[in-house]
């Protein structure tokens, strides 16, 4: 690390901590050549999700988007905001945790109606409807037959 002092290129680490809930670490240097000290911050670098959508155009993973479509379909349940992001979180942890860099629109689409599954029956079957295009009611119906047979 360049002493932003002297510009001399090695330096030793005084203390390190984590924050921001431990997205960085600070780390307080001191300059082997002068001797002054400065703070350093390290953040993890990630590489962007790219989501390939049914029509084969790529976008970026975009966690507002997913949030939001969860929300419409926890609306009027009861199920929490937190809830909500948490499960948002753990669907962003998983795809960046494998070692794809491009998630076709229908894996988090799956991995949606799993999570939604747990959390709610009501919101899963609306997410499943508008996610699955339900042409009819008996597409419909046997969504809902598909649920009850697990239990």
């Amino acid at each position: 690390m360049k002493c932003p002092f002297c510009s001399y290129e090695e330096s030793k680490v005084i203390d390190s901590r984590p924050t921001d809930e431990g997205e960085k670490i600070r780390r307080r240097r001191e300059c082997i050549s002068c001797g002054k000290r400065f703070t350093t911050y390290e953040i993890i670098e990630s590489v962007p999700i790219i989501v390939v959508k049914k029509d084969k155009s790529r976008q970026a993973f975009d966690r507002v988007k997913l949030f939001n479509g969860m929300l419409r379909a926890c609306e009027k349940r009861p199920v929490s905001i937190e809830q909500i992001d948490k499960v948002v979180s753990d669907i962003e942890s998983e795809l960046q945790n494998s070692l794809d860099r491009e998630v076709t629109s229908v894996r988090i689409g799956e991995l949606v109606m799993d999570k939604l599954k747990e959390l709610d029956e009501v919101a899963y079957v609306r997410f499943a409807s508008v996610y699955r295009q339900f042409k009819d009611i008996n597409t419909f119906m046997d969504e809902l037959h598909k649920l009850l047979g697990e239990k």
